[in-house]
């Protein structure tokens, strides 16, 4: 239970709080299975010109600027 600032219970935010960690968290997931669809994408296209990834590759995510490797 969510309790505010003066220790009382606050159902209504403990709410709200919870469908904003709800949002981020699937926002989060939608961002990793995109880089788990973009990887195999990038290792072909280096395969079909003669390259092979050697070291880890980091992307940004432009909207947040959190960096995934």
């Amino acid at each position: 239970m969510y309790k505010n600032t003066e220790g009382y219970a606050d159902p209504t935010a403990g709410e709200a709080m919870a469908n904003i960690s709800r949002e981020e968290r699937q926002r989060e997931a939608e961002r990793l299975a995109a880089i788990g669809d973009l990887m195999p994408i990038i290792r072909q296209t280096a395969a079909l010109v003669g390259f092979e990834i050697v070291n880890r590759i980091t992307f940004r995510d432009k909207a947040t600027g959190r960096e995934y490797r």
